[in-house]
């Protein structure tokens, strides 16, 4: 399944899903950008699926981040299907930045 990624005002805004075939990529794209700055916002509020491994990617690039001291906000809150994807750890998402 097709994954968009754009660039709004210095958000990430993830369109489509986040499943087993593109999470590899998903991954190492953020991966990328954390080691190269201090902060990365993403919004997944038009996920429209996610599955454990998109949900375990997204964790690990949480925890990653805040070892190393890094800003990571996931924007998904009010995004359903994300928010019970998330289950237990869906502390790391937010309903907005501000």
């Amino acid at each position: 399944m097709t994954l968009l990624i754009t660039k709004n005002q210095g958000i990430f805004e993830i369109k489509g899903s986040i499943v087993a075939e593109n999470t590899q990529s998903l991954q190492h794209h953020f991966e990328k950008l954390l080691s190269n700055g201090d902060k990365v916002i993403l919004c997944i509020d038009k996920v429209k699926k996610i599955d454990a491994f998109g949900v375990t990617v997204l964790t690990k690039l949480f925890r990653n981040a805040m070892k190393n001291n890094k800003i990571f906000f996931i924007i998904g809150k009010g995004n359903k299907e994300v928010s019970n994807a998330f289950g237990n750890v869906n502390y790391i998402l937010r309903n907005d930045f501000v």
